[in-house]
């Protein structure tokens, strides 16, 4: 077997032929989710999601500095997930309540407008008879 450098020309008569293997388009960098982190766990921490998002985003950049960008990866998605909670949990509750506030409102207002056409009815004499 020849191991001289450069190797070039056509292929040994031995029946060594080089074949290569075409893996596709490359993956895109796995993302951490960094920022959003931050702003969870400074703004949206409720139950303390924010705090976990943010774990999870600086596991998934320690390991794709590490070159592990498998793990990276999971810990990526893990804290998209956990900024999304976070997200949920703080903006649903208070709309919840918008909403109840603005059916209560509603229903008052049509109850006093029910009570006031009633109170305002007028009798006749005849009807106390």
């Amino acid at each position: 077997m020849d191991t001289s450098y450069p190797r070039e020309g056509p292929p040994k008569a031995d029946g060594a032929a080089h074949s290569a293997i075409v893996l596709g388009a490359p993956r895109p960098p796995p993302r951490d989710h960094l920022i959003w982190s931050v702003f969870s766990a400074l703004y949206l921490n409720l139950c303390c999601l924010g705090f976990l998002a943010l774990v999870y985003s600086v596991k998934a950049r320690d390991q794709k500095v590490a070159g592990d960008l498998e793990a990276a990866r999971r810990f990526g998605s893990r804290a998209k997930c956990y900024n999304i909670l976070a997200a949920m949990w703080t903006l649903v509750p208070p709309l919840l309540l918008l909403a109840l506030v603005v059916t209560g409102a509603l229903h008052l207002s049509r109850l006093a407008k029910d009570s006031a056409a009633f109170f305002t009815t007028k009798f006749e004499d005849a009807d106390y008879d």
